[in-house]
């Protein structure tokens, strides 16, 4: 065991985290009991309401985009595991507003296990609510096979995109049409050279070399587009630059968002590098970026590497983005 963190017990870091959470925003959140994360806006909301759902342990998603413009409510599992479907589905009873619920979800086998679920039983009590899917790891699977695509740091840009919509009036059917275009039309790829470890027992939860590095790890450290001998920030970007260009058959005169997500232990200084790189080379292709987020959005832990996420983009999902949010880790 190989455990060095700021904590108390190992079990109490979910509830402790939240309660952290809390204390530290208290007029945009609050906690309630089965760890719901609650926008204290949705208390006086006429529109319609976003859930999400995810274990806890890759801060700052997804509870720290809990408020006015993003989720009204992240129903937040214990480390790195998904939350209960009673929990989920009490979130989409609270978060009813008579105009409908929108769940968005990563695919991850126990996430997805969940929603299912608790789908089926929103639509047996008769709810109004649609589930939304998030799967663009082009690294484990292709296209043509999404639905065995990972779920990445994507779904905090849909969250933006989504909470936006709703805030303008959009109906659920608009919004979920909205999402799921954006869900089909967004890619992302993972670099590690250094593997996180699991915060309640110490666990590496992979191996890497010292000079080795792996293209397509999945969030948690799961395998993917193989191992490479350690390679420069540009040779990296390039790399994966490529895979995402090729998976989005992204021409010239397109416009795109791009997020380079730093995972848990990769500098600020390293993120900026990387994003110079791509933004230089997308521009060599007649490729513009028109939005970016340089940033840590979601990680695992202490695990040094990033995300690098491309989404097509167009007039309405930019006036999205760019739309008023107050969230803890998102202010607009």
């Amino acid at each position: 065991m190989n455990l060095k963190k700021f904590i108390n017990k190992p079990e109490n870091i979910t509830s402790e985290l939240l309660e952290g959470l809390a204390l530290a925003n208290p007029f945009l959140l609050e906690v309630k009991p089965n760890n719901l994360v609650i926008n204290k806006g949705l208390k006086t909301a006429n529109r319609v309401t976003i859930v999400a759902l995810g274990g806890s342990g890759n801060e700052p998603a997804l509870e720290g985009f809990v408020g006015e413009g993003m989720i009204d409510i992240a129903v937040v599992g214990d480390i790195f595991a998904a939350p209960g479907h009673k929990a989920v589905l009490e979130a989409l009873q609270l978060a009813d507003k008579g105009k409908g619920t929108l769940l968005v979800v990563l695919n991850h086998a126990a996430d997805m296990l969940v929603g299912t679920r608790t789908m089926e039983e929103a639509n047996r009590i008769g709810m109004k609510v649609s589930m939304v899917v998030t799967r663009e790891d082009v690294a484990y699977a292709p296209r043509c096979d999404a639905d065995r695509r990972r779920g990445l740091v994507g779904c905090v840009p849909l969250y933006k995109i989504v909470g936006a919509a709703a805030a303008l009036g959009k109906s659920l059917h608009e919004i979920t049409a909205i999402a799921q275009n954006f869900a089909d039309n967004m890619a992302t790829i993972a670099v590690a050279n250094k593997t996180a470890t699991h915060p309640q027992n110490g666990s590496a939860f992979a191996i890497l070399g010292t000079d080795e590095m792996e293209i397509g790890m999945g969030q948690h450290g799961e395998g993917g587009g193989g191992r490479h001998k350690m390679k420069t920030a540009d040779e990296t970007a390039i790399l994966m630059t490529d895979l995402l260009i090729d998976d989005l058959s992204l021409c010239a005169g397109e416009e795109i968002m791009v997020i380079v997500n730093g995972t848990g232990a990769t500098t600020v200084m390293e993120m900026l590098i990387i994003f110079r790189c791509v933004h230089k080379y997308l521009s060599s292709k007649g490729i513009r970026i028109v939005a970016n987020w340089v940033e840590e959005v979601l990680t695992v832990q202490e695990q040094a590497g990033f995300q690098l996420f491309f989404a097509r983009m167009n007039e309405q999902y930019l006036e999205y983005w760019n739309a008023p949010a107050r969230t803890p880790y998102l202010v607009r």
